[in-house]
């Protein structure tokens, strides 16, 4: 099992409290100001955890690397499947314009539809771990719900798919500092996005559409859902209106979908 490594944040909020600790000690009578001072440390690690791109926590993929946007890499990346009534037209967009894209799939709903984890890993996307369950009281977790979300995903995912899962993105991003040490020990990385769409509320493609290409620039990882996606006001999931227009627009500014593990594996 590998070491963790604390982040400099959290190094930081220790020795914080040891220092509240030590003050304490020394003059008790500054127990309300003190009191007041971790009140405000621990705002600020909760707040942390609620900013989905924050790297204070620890480690966290919100670009490709330096070496891929070099390359003029980009990467699609899909949440909450599979999704029966979604994910195969999804996968027959990506075939037509021949794009690699990386599913980040939920456990549970891999375990209902199996047969739609391994078409995409035939036809050359990547399965990620999007958690077991994908509660949306996981930020909540103490290191044995971390390990119960994460490492089932894991274990769901590489039995289905014959690949163990390098990235994991929590729901919403949210998290808190129990998180990365598992992330750590497992080898695997916390993946979060550059840009999304919030096509999962956002009921107007045309709107997906421009905050998904706004400055979009080589590096990005950009952010759509064939599961829990929401509808257009004709009753089409928001990503099979918007993906064909996305992926138009990436050839013409000659920027290249890769996969996650794909830009990260050459960087």
């Amino acid at each position: 099992m590998k070491p963790w490594r604390v982040s400099p944040f959290l190094k930081l909020c220790i020795a914080l409290h040891g220092l509240a600790v030590l003050a304490l000690l020394m003059r008790p009578s500054s127990w309300p100001w003190l009191l007041l001072a971790l009140f405000l440390l621990h705002g600020g690690i909760a707040l942390a955890g609620l900013l989905p791109r924050c790297a204070l926590l620890g480690r966290n993929l919100t670009r490709l690397p330096a070496a891929a946007a070099r390359r003029g890499e980009v990467a699609i990346t899909i949440d909450d499947g599979p999704d029966p009534a979604v994910t195969p037209a999804v996968l027959e967009i990506l075939r037509q314009y021949q794009v690699p894209a990386t599913f980040f799939c939920i456990g549970e709903r891999a375990l209902r539809h199996p047969d739609l984890c391994r078409r995409a890993v035939a036809e050359g996307h990547d399965i990620e771990n999007h958690g077991q369950r994908h509660r949306k009281h996981t930020s909540l977790f103490g290191p044995a719900g971390w390990r119960g979300e994460v490492s089932e995903g894991q274990a769901t995912l590489q039995a289905i798919t014959g690949r163990q899962p390098l990235f994991y993105r929590p729901i919403a991003g949210l998290r808190n500092p129990f998180l990365d040490p598992l992330l750590q020990r497992s080898g695997v990385f916390l993946a979060s996005w550059t840009r999304r769409g919030y096509d999962t509320r956002v009921r107007d493609p045309d709107t997906v559409y421009a905050r998904l290409v706004r400055n979009l620039a080589a590096g990005d990882i950009l952010l759509l859902h064939d599961g829990n996606a929401a509808l257009t006001s004709d009753g089409k999931p928001i990503i099979l209106a918007v993906l064909p227009r996305l992926l138009e627009e990436l050839a013409a500014r000659q920027l290249k979908p890769v996969t996650l593990k794909q830009a990260c594996e050459s960087a």
